[in-house]
């Protein structure tokens, strides 16, 4: 099962999330993002990550070639896709956002040009970051690798993970003592607890 903590704007940051056990972390490019990282400072934050993390570039409603171009020269291990008009880019690990609001249709987890899907609850105008949930029961699926994310922290992670059974869990808002910084000590409450919750086990 994959923890991946979202919006890693610095160095301390990154180190703490690593230390508690994060499988990804996540960089939002997306320029009107409060948590967004210019590319030179991407690169050093993600030339000092240690082998095995996942480093997951944020992108919302770019041309696939400049995600391409950002994937390459930082050296992303995946792409995550926010917005309304995706391009697809080839040859790259896609994690496709979507939106869970009324109406939600699962059918849209069938699209094999993903290789997983990351559910948030962000209304519209809003790419991730909204600190809001959804009814974690939709995420349910026979199939697809489904992330679960929004307004996800310590104190609601298992029974997000109890209802929704994902592949995955991801976090930001929640965890920060201001957009960008992380809260370390809640950081690592809730890397412990979704592992727990994902294995199955009770937390000591």
């Amino acid at each position: 099962m994959m923890v991946k903590i979202c919006g890693i704007t610095n160095p301390d940051d990154a180190r703490a999330a690593v230390e508690a056990g994060a499988d990804a972390l996540g960089f939002n490019f997306y320029p009107a993002s409060p948590r967004f990282l210019p590319e030179d400072l991407a690169h050093r934050l993600l030339s000092e990550l240690p082998p095995g993390i996942l480093k997951v570039g944020v992108f919302v409603n770019e041309p696939a070639d400049r995600v391409s171009e950002v994937a390459r020269r930082l050296g992303l291990d995946i792409v995550q896709l926010h917005g309304e008009d995706i391009q697809w880019p080839e040859g790259l690990r896609v994690w496709r956002a979507l939106r869970v609001s009324p109406g939600w249709n699962a059918s849209r987890l069938d699209d094999s040009r993903a290789e997983a899907f990351l559910l948030d609850a962000a209304p519209s105008g809003i790419w991730g970051g909204s600190g809001m949930t959804f009814d974690w029961e939709l995420a349910r699926h026979p199939r697809a690798k489904v992330i679960i994310a929004g307004g996800l922290d310590e104190n609601n992670v298992r029974e997000a993970v109890r209802r929704a059974r994902p592949w995955g869990v991801d976090a930001c808002s929640r965890l920060e003592c201001a957009p960008g910084r992380k809260d370390h000590a809640r950081m690592r409450s809730f890397i412990r607890e979704a592992r727990a919750a994902l294995s199955g086990e009770t937390p000591c």
